[in-house]
């Protein structure tokens, strides 16, 4: 997402961070950089037009802050202007204090009008809402059905009766909804490959008849700026509230999302970020802003792993990690929570400093599938003690798998790798808490830390496990007297 503009922004960025003293000729330069990176993104020209004016103007006023260069501040301003450009976050949805709440969806045909339906019934019920589904697209001929088989898997109603008109339709389904005690109803209407009067007064009509509470656009982000065009068609013929801006995991450039608010003036409420149900996310224009810039978004990460990971099982996890005993079972766990949070080149986009060098890289996601193959072909046995899995028991689960039993071998040894790397994690984490809070350090202690710092080697002896102290006292006198010999 956003892979284009990104890296033009991060080498533009990085030359005004260090490009030694800041003057008004290479601040120039830079906004005349930030003006192509945006122009290439596809963002619209009057758009990238008043927004330079703004960050050049606020430049030029720059009042020098200390200890911080003039090149991060002007980062910092483009920053803040971005964030003003895209508008404040606006993801609320407003229930009916009677009745249901009716929410019309509209927009042009292909812009995922009805998988997006049926994300917001999710969200819904996330909610602990009853929603309703209304297949109200008669242009689209499989429409009907996807929105049923939606529907289906989300375990949320679809209401439809062939041979009427959409107004009609959808005035029945929020009286089915009433009947059936829905609390909110999702109007799926009908879309064309282009705006037309035809489509115009449909939705009008449907409007007119159902009288919804909240009327949101759906709009393709890789079309660029024949999205936002459509939207302001939209938006000068229908009262629209807010406008819902998908497939934006396969967007690079970006120029949709900017331009969107200030074109039309009505607020981005959620974007599509993947195929899955719960791909629908609420749209934030700060974190937005920082993956435009390259800055990563730190807390979309947060929260896709908090959506993924019970915390109860993750105690337990750094529990085994802490006594080294992280097994198969763990790692096939973790594999599949990292899955379902989604492609691994945009959660590594996510983490500040570290999606810019992915930027065209192809990272092949299909290992995953081929280790959770491998470990699934496993007993229970082999995959809490890997060391069992001789070369006759590696035959048989290359050939469960699929694969082969050099590949086995792979995911055996790098489980191994892994393993060791895990297993000083609990002398990290013991050798930290023995630390003292700065708050508790003289100056003495502070310029030299050694003096305070515990001893990394005596954190494995001082263990409850009294088999490994011995062990450990054995090996350390066998140490001392080979000095003493040496010294000798």
């Amino acid at each position: 997402m956003f892979e284009s503009i990104a890296e033009r922004f991060g080498t533009i960025f990085d030359r005004l961070r260090h490009g030694g003293k800041l003057s008004e000729d290479n601040v120039k330069e830079g906004l005349r950089e930030v003006r192509k990176a945006l122009l290439e993104a596809d963002v619209n020209l009057q758009v990238v037009r008043d927004f330079l004016e703004k960050v050049s103007a606020k430049a030029n006023g720059l009042e020098r802050i200390e200890g911080v260069l003039p090149g991060q501040q002007v980062v910092q301003i483009v920053h803040d202007e971005l964030i003003t450009l895209m508008g404040e976050a606006d993801s609320t949805i407003t229930f009916a204090k009677n009745g249901p709440t009716i929410i019309l969806m509209a927009g042009l045909q292909g812009s995922g009008k009805t998988t997006t339906c049926a994300k917001l019934a999710k969200m819904l019920l996330g909610m602990d809402k009853r929603p309703l589904l209304v297949a109200a697209d008669l242009q689209r001929p499989a429409a009907i059905q996807q929105l049923k088989i939606l529907g289906e898997k989300l375990k949320v109603p679809v209401y439809h009766k062939d041979g009427l008109k959409a107004p009609d339709l959808c005035a029945q389904g929020v009286l089915f909804a009433e009947a059936d005690n829905r609390d909110v109803v999702i109007l799926d209407t009908a879309g064309r490959l282009h705006v037309d009067d035809e489509l115009m007064n449909e939705v009008a009509q449907i409007h007119s008849r159902a009288k919804p509470h909240q009327t949101w656009l759906v709009i393709d982000a890789m079309t660029g700026q024949d999205a936002v065009t459509s939207a302001k068609a939209f938006n000068d013929r229908l009262a629209l509230d807010g406008v819902i801006v998908t497939k934006l995991d396969g967007d690079a450039r970006g120029g949709a999302i900017v331009s969107l608010r200030a074109v039309i003036g009505k607020p981005i409420k959620f974007v599509g970020t993947g195929e899955g149900m719960e791909a629908l996310q609420p749209f934030h224009p700060d974190r937005m802003a920082r993956r435009i810039l390259g800055m990563g978004d730190i807390l979309s990460f947060v929260e896709k792993a908090q959506g993924v990971v019970d915390e109860g099982q993750a105690k337990k996890l750094e529990e085994k990690i802490r006594k080294n005993k992280f097994d198969l079972d763990d790692f096939m766990g973790q594999l599949q929570a990292i899955q379902k949070m989604g492609s691994i080149k945009d959660l590594l986009g996510l983490i500040p400093g570290l999606g810019s060098k992915f930027q065209g890289l192809n990272i092949d996601e299909s290992i995953f599938r081929k280790y959770l193959a491998i470990m699934r072909s496993m007993t229970p046995g082999e995959r809490r003690r890997p060391e069992l899995v001789d070369m006759s028991r590696r035959r048989r689960v290359a050939h469960g798998s699929g694969v082969t039993t050099n590949e086995v071998q792979k995911l055996l040894s790098q489980f191994e790798d892994m393993k060791k790397m895990m297993g000083k994690f609990g002398d990290l984490q013991d050798l930290a808490a023995k630390l003292p809070s700065n708050e508790k350090l003289t100056p003495e202690q502070l310029a030299n830390p050694h003096s305070f710092m515990p001893n990394p080697n005596r954190l494995f002896a001082e263990r409850e496990d009294k088999d490994a102290l011995k062990k450990y006292r054995a090996e350390r006198k066998k140490k001392m007297k080979a000095k003493k010999a040496n010294r000798r």
